[in-house]
């Protein structure tokens, strides 16, 4: 027999649909129609809430049709009574921004990369939005190259990577950077480089600037080694520059990589050479292959009459 159903089985959806919001509360509600740029929410209570275009969002990128689904839950803020028609008047740039702030304070907790585009140029930067929020990229945080104030405009409608650098929602203060994210791309790419050189690679380079306690390579690739001052020379030098000049191409070894730091070595080189001399001042004087040596006992015997 099938069961019969009272009153009493609907009292929470009855008492649901009777629940009466106030101004600041925050609702859930589906998109049930969006018609003449006004959003009708279902709320689930005998009163149907609307959002009206300027309470949508602040983010310039913003396009009803295309970022509003019919069906679709969102989350909005009350921000008035009933209208002349008993709708709820709701507001969902509030309920992103509140939501937003709160995720960002999570995102910058914990490094989150975003991808952002920039929306225009300002003075000092650009603006681009974050989950609805306005942010700004101040020009020394968008790359490690410097940027001249003439090139703003050519940076507009372009995506980047970015981190939260710095937020105060009380100010509503979001500052967004790109340059960390690139430093890290330009280590790791540097680490790669730095790996695929061996200790003992005999190369060419060109040295680029002296310090007292030596003098810096440019081996090319993007990578430069030190050649300390001890291996620079046999002679004990007050100065690199007793040696070398910047400018000057000279050939060097790797002697060591620590630390993603390439040292390297003019001395071990010499050494080589001066070895490789010594090989040469110590072999016979004269060899012809196949032939005897001109020199030895026989050659001192050679001319030698015996009676």
């Amino acid at each position: 027999m099938e069961e019969k159903l009272t009153m009493a089985d609907f009292e929470d959806e009855i008492n649901a649909s009777m629940k009466k919001f106030k101004k600041g509360d925050m609702v859930k509600g589906l998109i049930a129609n969006i018609e003449d740029y006004v959003v009708h929410v279902d709320i689930g209570t005998y009163m149907q809430g609307i959002i009206l275009p300027t309470e949508l969002s602040d983010d310039p990128s913003f396009n009803m049709m295309d970022d509003l689904k019919i069906g679709d839950e969102i989350t909005c803020i009350v921000v008035g009574e009933e209208d002349a028609n008993g709708n709820l008047i709701l507001s969902l740039k509030q309920a992103t921004n509140i939501l937003a702030w709160e995720s960002l304070a999570e995102g910058k907790e914990n490094e989150t990369v975003y991808t952002v585009k920039i929306s225009k140029s300002v003075n000092g930067g650009w603006i681009a939005y974050l989950n609805g929020i306005r942010g700004f990229i101040p020009v020394s945080r968008l790359s490690l190259k410097r940027i001249e104030d003439s090139e703003k405009e050519n940076f507009v409608g372009k995506t980047y990577d970015v981190i939260i650098a710095d937020m105060d929602e009380g100010k509503n203060s979001l500052i967004l950077s790109a340059r960390e994210l690139e430093q890290k791309r330009a280590d790791k790419e540097h680490e790669e480089k730095v790996l695929a050189v061996k200790p003992g690679t005999v190369m060419k380079g060109v040295v680029e600037s002296i310090m007292p306690y030596g003098c810096f390579v440019d081996i090319g690739n993007g990578l430069s080694g030190l050649v300390h001052i001890s291996q620079i020379s046999h002679r004990r030098l007050k100065s690199p520059s007793e040696e070398v000049k910047v400018g000057q191409e000279v050939d060097v070894k790797v002697i060591d990589i620590k630390d993603g730091k390439i040292s390297l070595s003019m001395k071990a080189l010499l050494d080589l050479t001066e070895k490789n001399d010594t090989d040469k001042d110590d072999g016979p004087s004269e060899y012809l292959a196949g032939e005897e040596a001109t020199t030895g006992m026989a050659s001192l015997l050679a001319g030698l009459k015996l009676d």
